[in-house]
């Protein structure tokens, strides 16, 4: 009784404001936790600062809205099990309005709901109970794969193909009409290798080697998930599909004629 007391008094506490309970650094990757447990958002708080990083806390999608709206984050880790509006909601809703990292906390276990969240748009996927070694080193993996880490943007070029246009650096992707196509940083990172490597098959294992693209649950079914939303975002028939094929027994190939802007 004593323990469910005290929980039910720390959810009623501000985690949004316990950026000042904590110290973080003046320069290192923005992290946004969207966290309402009061002690999972302070342990999560003061390990990434200790790790380097500068973290705010919100505790529901209200006060996230907020933080968004007055700065700009390199990732965010975000509970499913939140006050109003839930994860899952707000993940899709987040996946739709920008490419920026979303790694989702949750109690439920089930390859379903691990499949469910990558297929919504989350990056990763890590359940409670976690430590924090390994949340520290999947956000890091998160951030070596996205524009943070300056080795990747400068030696990249913009790739184009059948009037879509990548970019490496920006990490955005642009439909023939150029539109912005919003898109998930495993989603990138594969359509990148596919457009490095056009006319070539990839196996599973090596898009795994190159993206990592597995670490949020079973290694052929997590590619097969990212490969299938890419096709519904690039392909004219998601069901037929001609840029994107799958090879029998192999993988997959890359059929469009890819040139460098």
């Amino acid at each position: 009784m004593q323990a469910m007391a005290k929980s039910d008094m720390a959810r009623q506490e501000r985690p949004g404001d316990l950026d000042a309970e904590f110290k973080s650094p003046r320069q290192g990757p923005h992290i946004l936790i969207v966290e309402d447990d009061i002690e999972i958002a302070r342990m999560l708080g003061e390990t990434l600062a200790e790790n380097g990083m500068i973290v705010e806390i919100a505790g529901n999608g209200v006060r996230m809205n907020a933080a968004l709206r007055s700065q700009t984050f390199d990732l965010i880790v975000l509970d499913i099990m939140l006050p109003g509006e839930n994860g899952l909601s707000i993940c899709r809703r987040l996946r739709a309005q920008t490419n920026v990292p979303i790694l989702m906390l949750t109690a439920l276990g089930e390859e379903i709901d691990r499949i469910f969240g990558l297929e919504i748009g989350a990056d990763d996927y890590v359940t409670k109970p976690f430590s924090a070694r390994e949340l520290t080193a999947r956000i890091r993996a998160l951030l070596r794969r996205t524009a943070y880490a300056p080795e990747e943007r400068d030696r990249s070029k913009v790739l184009r193909f059948n009037g879509w246009r990548l970019d490496p650096v920006r990490r955005q992707l642009h439909d023939p009409s150029n539109a912005r196509v919003a898109t998930t940083t495993h989603e990138f990172d594969l359509l990148l290798a596919f457009c490095r490597n056009a006319g070539r098959v990839l196996s599973r294992e090596e898009l795994l080697s190159v993206t990592h693209a597995g670490l949020a649950g079973p290694i052929e079914r997590s590619v097969d998930v990212h490969v299938s939303r890419i096709r519904q975002k690039i392909e004219k028939d998601a069901r037929d599909p001609v840029l994107l094929k799958t090879v029998r027994l192999g993988g997959y190939i890359f059929t469009a004629t890819v040139e460098e802007a």
